[in-house]
């Protein structure tokens, strides 16, 4: 009885300061010399890296041990054609080399927890190798966050069909680099933040992104939001659930 009740005071949620969370992922890292500029930023950003990528595994292990939580940005079918490079998940593939080639896509980003999708504006419209992707996520314990490129995705569908935990992207921060254009997105993902108590943020390795980001990330404290791990924000299991689950195991 008394490991049972110092379960449910364990899980029981603590008081914060903080009134909200925000997790910012820095994603599209691998290919650039200048993407080494992420490790300067504070350890509880969130950053994706592409696999098969000349900097990848060095990056991620370097950011991993300096405490930053790491993602695999999975390359996916975009509607325009582009070219999405090594590791890429389309809709011409089979059910074992789309899967085969996500394993491989983890497997090159070391220490990955959760994963999120690079374009992928076509492939994340459907289902089937969308299941695909959650069916094979799930096999290796990794979690997703939808990038939403495209209004009709599938993945939060899928992955709640399959038991894949899923965040989503509010907001992209720098899809306008400049100051005027990073101030206003830093704004508003600090309103939602505050509205909707966590939100996700996706940016980028540009030096614009980070030198906004060192000289700003502080602005988060005063308006009592928590910078935090993309894993933070993840559904937590209820205390009924701990519960059921002490239960089963006692029985």
């Amino acid at each position: 009885m008394r490991y049972f009740l110092l379960l449910i005071l364990f899980l029981l949620p603590s008081t914060s300061a903080f009134a909200s969370k925000i997790a910012i992922i820095i994603d599209d890292i691998g290919y650039r010399q200048s993407d080494k500029a992420v490790l300067t930023l504070p350890a509880n950003i969130t950053l994706s890296i592409l696999p098969h990528t000349p900097l990848g595994k060095t990056l991620a292990s370097k950011a991993y041990q300096q405490g930053n939580e790491i993602l695999v940005h999975l390359p996916m079918q975009a509607l325009n054609g582009k070219a999405i490079g090594p590791g890429g998940l389309t809709n011409a593939m089979s059910e074992t080399e789309l899967k085969t080639q996500i394993s491989n896509a983890v497997a090159s980003v070391p220490h990955a927890s959760g994963a999120n999708n690079h374009m992928g504006s076509f492939l994340t419209q459907l289902g089937e190798p969308m299941r695909w992707v959650m069916e094979s996520l799930q096999q290796q314990n990794i979690y997703f966050i939808d990038s939403r490129t495209t209004k009709y995705t599938q993945a939060g569908a899928m992955a709640q069909s399959v038991g894949v935990p899923l965040l989503k992207r509010e907001i992209f921060l720098d899809n306008d680099k400049s100051k005027a254009g990073l101030e206003k997105q830093f704004k508003q993902a600090m309103a939602l933040a505050k509205t909707k108590e966590q939100i996700v943020v996706i940016a980028h390795p540009y030096p614009e992104t980070i030198a906004f980001l060192t000289t700003n990330l502080f602005r988060l404290n005063a308006e009592n939001i928590q910078l935090v791990h993309a894993s933070n924000l993840l559904p937590q299991p209820s205390v009924a659930t701990a519960a059921a689950e002490t239960r089963l195991l006692q029985d």
